[in-house]
């Protein structure tokens, strides 16, 4: 039963990268015509829009058969999905718009490849709560590290470090730390009231600084109207929603490595839909990752056989 649960985990968040993946070209086609701010405003507005309507309905359909004990415990538990929603939606509005920001710097190649490092990070921040990373898994982030290498970065275009890739690397970090508030969080609260409410957080706080720092227009998010419907609907409302629900089955560092796969389904989705042709240097690292993703849940299956074994 538990090897169906971690293989759910592993495929929601396959899907959560595949969506994420394809995204990417989507948030760099919206740049052209608006600003981050208002980019993320109106994507993360539209992802907390088309969850509500589920969580409405889901929560009418459930108060009918619940007792009263049950609806009095169900109302702590959403009171505390929304503080925790709240704080994952100031670190979602910090992560997603500096990242935004590093495509006025930088090559979009050079981000995917730099915002990845959240595979190193998360297991880093991971002594800092007294949690260990064992040797096997830590070795996949080495192997995947180096498949996203292969895939993202082109040698002769390196360069040195510019302000969008310092950018890039400050969201890397602070997508680490997401990632591990929402192992933290998923265990006991409402994975769809969680994703919402971060939602629409990250949206007031996106607005607020819009009207600060931009100037938004209508015509802009006219023009930008289809990449921000799908970074809305798909990235924000389906994707981010499928993270919360899958990283309840998986630990928090091998799904950093199972999202990271955004980026060889980026390339494979611009092949695609766009007839790219995939390099010899981009085929080798998807395999590379392939390879890494499917050691991660051998990874997964012997420590916890360890862990029986030691509890036995």
């Amino acid at each position: 039963m538990q090897g169906r649960t971690q293989a759910k985990g592993a495929l929601l968040l396959l899907l959560t990268a595949l969506i994420w993946g394809a995204s990417f070209t989507a948030q760099s086609k919206g740049m052209q015509s608006v600003q981050a701010f208002t980019f993320n405003a109106v994507r993360m507005t539209m992802g907390a829009a088309v969850l509500a309507p589920f969580i409405l309905v889901r929560g009418r359909l459930s108060a009918k058969k619940l007792t009263a004990a049950q609806l009095a415990e169900k109302k702590i538990s959403d009171r505390k999905a929304l503080w925790q929603g709240a704080l994952l939606g100031v670190v979602f509005f910090a992560a997603s718009n500096i990242q935004q920001h590093a495509f006025l710097y930088t090559q979009s190649g050079k981000i995917a490849f730099i915002t990845a490092l959240y595979i190193f990070f998360v297991p880093i921040f991971s002594l800092f709560i007294k949690k260990r990373t064992p040797l096997m898994t830590w070795l996949c982030v080495i192997l995947g590290f180096a498949g996203l290498y292969f895939l993202c970065v082109d040698p002769k275009d390196l360069g040195g470090l510019n302000r969008g890739d310092l950018l890039a690397i400050g969201c890397a970090a602070v997508f680490a730390l997401h990632i591990l508030l929402i192992e933290k969080f998923t265990a006991g609260s409402d994975g769809l009231r969680l994703s919402a409410m971060q939602f629409l957080v990250g949206g007031t706080l996106s607005g607020i600084a819009m009207f600060i720092f931009e100037e938004p227009k209508l015509s802009g998010i006219f023009d930008a109207s289809v990449p921000l419907l799908y970074a809305g609907v798909m990235s924000c409302g389906v994707a981010y929603t499928l993270q919360i629900i899958g990283q309840k089955y998986t630990e928090a560092t091998v799904a950093s490595l199972l999202l990271c796969m955004e980026s060889v389904f980026g390339v494979l989705c611009a092949a695609v839909i766009l007839g790219e042709r995939l390099t010899l240097r981009e085929i080798i690292g998807c395999a590379i990752m392939f390879a890494a993703i499917i050691l991660s849940q051998f990874s997964q299956k012997f420590t916890k056989a360890g862990e029986n074994k030691k509890t036995a």
